[in-house]
């Protein structure tokens, strides 16, 4: 630096004709040579004065615009459309404008993206005079902003593809309609966590077991994910598979216990295994619960009960306790089946509890079975404002 606080002539690289110009104090040098383009107009548009930086980005001779061209007519359509409704009519209330993204098409028919500052000066009586217009190539940050839109919209198809992918897979470990048999009722409903982008454990199943018997599987594996997937699977269809091996439900549940000991030891589960036997004597269910909430039902008269007892969490012990247990139904009784993500949906401080689900099953009774599950899903859905917790799985019987 120099005494006058200048900079020293030998550390500048005099070839450079704006670091000249600066050292030289030379107005017009550092106009024209400017790291950034400077254009002025009269208020109706028309170019006065432009520098010698928006000329080499352009590519226009300076007779070809002075007095000749406004700067509008630079812009492409949508921009000068914009220049007119709203970048005008903004410069002259408030007497600038600041970082107005635009394009300039060049002589070479190109279009430079570039970002706009204007200033408005004012004669005496204040009626506009003059617009100073200093004009950033943006073609960089243009470039950048792209890429991120670019990234943006990857996410959010890498998104789609994985929720898409997370409710096909959901899907499988669901029946593809609840088929119920003439004698008898039966509806299920299951709605994801959150947006549906994670699979979830919670599982039921619904088929007929031989000629007269039918059977109701209702589960929640522990975790999400890719994990929780692969062990919802082997659940589904070990208790599929035991059920045409053993008419005791009890059994049935032992069978999935052995299997995510042998093939998944970190892994448990509860669930619920109902055998359905239709006789001359009616209808009898036969429960056994794997650590799982015991079915409700609610009589026909009105009054609840819950049928059979609760064994252990399958996947835990090496000896899982559990028993079979039996009801008779009459007809207007109602069964239901659920997971915890229905008394176990949270809003603040309140869970949607039991006493809840006692109301959503009395409000719903004269419903069909499925019009009852749905209507149970729905009033936990209400109860978290749309949010879903967790998943929730709820498999409906109704004797006629």
């Amino acid at each position: 630096m120099t005494e006058e606080g200048g900079l020293a002539a030998t550390n500048v690289p005099f070839d450079d004709g704006f670091y000249a110009a600066l050292v030289e104090d030379d107005p017009q040098e550092l106009y024209d040579n400017a790291p950034c383009g400077y254009v002025s107009t009269l208020p109706d548009g028309t170019i006065v004065k432009v520098n010698e930086t928006l000329l080499a980005w352009t590519g226009y001779h300076r007779d070809a615009l002075v007095g000749r061209r406004r700067l509008q007519e630079l812009l492409p359509p949508g921009d000068r459309i914009f220049y007119e409704t709203h970048f005008s009519p903004l410069l002259r209330m408030q007497g600038k404008v600041r970082e107005i993204a635009v394009q300039l098409l060049c002589q070479s028919g190109r279009r430079l993206p570039v970002l706009v500052n204007s200033v408005l000066t004012r004669d005496a009586a204040g009626a506009p005079r003059l617009i100073r217009t200093a004009i950033f190539d943006a073609t960089e940050r243009r470039a950048y902003e792209e890429e991120l839109l670019s990234a943006r919209r990857r996410a959010e198809e890498s998104e789609a593809r994985a929720t898409a992918l997370a409710s096909t897979l959901q899907a499988s470990f669901l029946p593809p309609a609840v088929v119920s048999p003439p004698w008898l009722d039966i509806g299920g409903a299951y709605r994801p966590a959150g947006d549906g982008s994670e699979v979830g454990g919670d599982f039921y199943d619904v088929f007929e077991t031989g000629r007269g018997t039918w059977a109701i599987a209702l589960g929640d594996v522990c975790g999400k994910g890719v994990t929780a997937a692969v062990v919802t699977a082997l659940a589904r269809y070990t208790l599929r598979a035991e059920a045409l091996r053993t008419p005791y439900p009890s059994a049935v549940l032992a069978g999935l216990h052995d299997a995510l000991l042998r093939y998944h030891p970190d892994h448990f589960c509860t669930a619920l295994f109902v055998a359905i036997d239709h006789t001359a004597e009616g209808i009898r269910l036969n429960v056994a619960s794997g650590g799982h909430h015991l079915p409700l039902r609610r009589r026909a008269d009105g009054r609840f009960d819950t049928i059979g007892g609760t064994g252990t969490i399958l996947g835990m012990l090496d000896r899982p306790q559990l028993t079979d247990s039996s009801a008779s139904l009459e007809p207007g009784d109602v069964v239901v089946l659920y997971t915890d993500g229905v008394t176990e949906g949270r809003r603040d401080r309140q869970f949607f509890d039991e006493e809840r689900l006692l109301g959503a099953i009395t409000d719903s009774a004269a419903l069909s079975a499925q019009e009852i599950a749905d209507a149970i899903v729905a009033s936990v859905l209400d109860f978290q404002h749309g949010d879903a917790r967790d998943d929730m799985a709820v498999v409906v019987i109704k004797v006629p």
